[in-house]
């Protein structure tokens, strides 16, 4: 990971009363430690077919509707399949950058349009820390499982009801696990 990423984390943390380790092990794990595609120099993106059809309800199948693959490339096929449907409910049904939040999320974050957040994420990874930090500020819940490391109650908020399910459909280790563990490594070299 990134000396800067980890700068600036630590120095948000501080500020807002949250501990660094946790905040570091949310990236970490949502990610490879970066915001965009070291390959394309794109942003990384997860499209959501699931989350286009909610948006998109009489949307005809595509590219856009067989994605369950986390391979950038593809995901990039799927994702714009999707925006030449719609861009805006594309843009909402993909979570992006460093902190793998989703499009929807736009103005909770302070955002005018899905767009201006998109915009914004791709400016850099200071961008995409500031914007993980207000998500987190901006969900009672959340802040609060943050700050009392209930890994758990993270793992429920950040990535659905469904993730233990989730993670052993493909053979991954449960969300709330991952994260312990790289927040107990985070914290160790704190």
């Amino acid at each position: 990971m990134k000396t800067s990423i980890q700068t600036w984390v630590r120095e948000l943390s501080r500020v807002n009363k949250v501990p660094f380790e946790v905040m570091m092990a949310i990236i970490e794990v949502e990610t490879p430690g970066n915001g965009f595609d070291s390959k394309t120099g794109k942003i990384l993106i997860q499209f959501e077919p699931s989350w286009f059809r909610k948006h998109e309800p009489y949307a005809p199948s595509g590219a856009w509707s067989v994605n369950k693959v986390d391979v950038q490339s593809k995901e990039w096929v799927a994702f714009n399949n999707a925006f030449k449907i719609n861009k805006e409910s594309a843009m909402k049904s993909t979570s992006i950058g460093l902190p793998q939040i989703m499009g929807f999320h736009f103005a909770r974050l302070g955002y005018k349009t899905v767009g201006d957040m998109w915009d914004d994420f791709k400016k850099g990874e200071y961008q995409q820390v500031l914007a993980f930090f207000r998500f987190v500020l901006t969900d009672a819940k959340l802040l609060k499982a943050v700050r009392e490391k209930n890994f758990h109650m993270i793992a429920y908020i950040y990535n659905g009801a469904a993730y233990k399910e989730m993670a052993k459909k493909w053979g991954r280790e449960p969300y709330d696990i991952s994260l312990r563990k790289s927040s107990d490594k985070w914290f160790l070299k704190n």
